[in-house]
């Protein structure tokens, strides 16, 4: 799909979801994310800026998609829609009801060429009224940032890439760096099943904040902060397969 093809299906769907609600009001305090919001300034998520995530391996590409809904869920609580640009169909749609999104107000668009998904995001992240713009990405240089952290400054749109299995982590223009990955779920009635889905998440970068990691729990709507007894130290789990 060359550029020409792109920006006529970018023009027509979002057109098409120009007839949904618009983003409205402030998203301050909104996006409910435990403890990790002590980490923030003003103890606020950054919205309007691009977040960079890096995930070693698919495991951890999935498990970082599924923390980025649990983010888009409270971005899109006051309307609006987002964009989800993959190289990939690893994303499930009905997947994403569980972390309050309406399957029909996330635009899917697959593309194979790094530069083709470089340039699908940056004029995606310059529609206002998008909730946020998610995309899976190996690479990410200091010039291509820069554009993206340029485009959402002029938008207000939140911008998430998804950096799996990068060759090399060059300093970026964006506003954080976090890694993401999964951990065993959560029982809080000791009943046998999946459990509640959870993370290991690690802010290795935040602009003007503290970077920390935490181990968390979606439950009720919300991340929480992973119950002590729960969290299995890495030396137990050697043991136990071992």
């Amino acid at each position: 799909m060359g550029q020409s093809d792109i920006i006529t299906r970018l023009q027509q769907d979002i057109l098409r979801m120009q007839g949904q609600r618009p983003v409205v009001g402030s998203l301050e305090g909104k996006v409910a994310l435990g403890p990790v919001l002590g980490a923030f300034p003003n103890k606020i998520f950054p919205t309007g800026a691009v977040h960079e995530c890096i995930s070693a391996s698919p495991a951890a590409t999935a498990a970082t998609s599924g923390f980025i809904s649990g983010i888009l869920g409270s971005l899109m609580q006051n309307g609006g829609s987002c964009v989800w640009i993959t190289s990939e169909r690893i994303v499930f749609p009905a997947g994403l009801k569980y972390f309050g999104i309406e399957p029909d107000r996330v635009l899917f668009i697959h593309l194979k060429k790094e530069k083709d998904i470089c340039w699908a995001m940056e004029a995606a992240l310059q529609v206002e009224g998008l909730a946020g713009v998610v995309s899976e990405l190996p690479d990410l240089d200091f010039t291509v940032s820069r554009r993206l952290q340029l485009a959402v400054e002029k938008s207000g749109v939140t911008g998430f890439v998804v950096r799996q299995q990068p060759r090399k982590l060059h300093p970026t223009a964006c506003v954080s760096r976090w890694q993401i990955t999964s951990q065993a779920g959560y029982h809080a009635d000791e009943m046998p099943g999946v459990g509640f889905p959870c993370w290991n998440v690690e802010l290795q970068k935040i602009r003007g904040g503290k970077p920390g990691s935490w181990q968390l729990v979606w439950m009720n709507g919300r991340f929480q902060e992973l119950p002590a007894a729960s969290v299995i130290p890495s030396q137990a789990i050697l043991r136990k397969i071992g």
